[in-house]
């Protein structure tokens, strides 16, 4: 990482981890629930994207659009009746471009006892201008020992995502060139 206090390509002064960090809580209901009777695989990704996309508008200081998501785990069920607690924050920051990470904890909303990691994902969302075009970020700033190696794991994924689509962009262009169509 070079001087991340400024941006000399676009001249935003850079943000620290900490700046847009947020956490979003909501009891689950029956109304949460799938055919199984636990929270909805969709309902807790709805969570996630709303808490990464605030932290992402926070950081970039506007509008901000989910480009990706990668990643999502679940780890444990979540049950009616759960307090969950999305937790997320920006690792890494490109040109126009964020990873937020989240982390999802639950737990008993009538319990006192600690909650459990029932979920995590890795969101890219893009800055966009009011035409809906990217515009530029400001870097973020690890803090932490453990903000630093989350900006390096999120350069790993930004490679394998890149690399990828890569690959899967010429797979396609040689299968269109051996007449076969998709």
């Amino acid at each position: 990482m070079t001087d991340q206090a400024s941006r000399p390509e676009g001249g935003i002064p850079g943000k620290p981890t900490a700046a847009s960090r947020t956490t979003l809580s909501h009891i689950m209901t029956g109304s949460d629930t799938n055919l199984l009777g636990t929270v909805h695989g969709g309902v807790i990704m709805k969570l996630v994207d709303d808490a990464a996309g605030a932290v992402a508008g926070r950081h970039s200081g506007g509008p901000a659009v989910t480009a990706s998501m990668d990643e999502m785990v679940f780890l444990e069920p979540v049950r009616v009746g759960d307090l969950v607690h999305v937790r997320a924050q920006v690792n890494w920051t490109g040109r126009s471009s964020m990873e937020v990470g989240v982390r999802v904890m639950a737990e008993r909303w009538n319990e006192s006892t600690p909650a459990q990691q029932v979920g995590s994902a890795y969101l890219v969302f893009t800055a966009v201008d009011a035409d809906g075009r990217p515009r530029p970020v400001p870097q973020v700033i690890p803090e932490t020992e453990r903000d630093k190696r989350r900006y390096q794991e999120a350069q790993i994924r930004r490679t394998h995502r890149l690399a990828r689509r890569r690959a899967i962009k010429e797979l396609r262009e040689k299968r269109t060139a051996e007449g076969f169509a998709d």
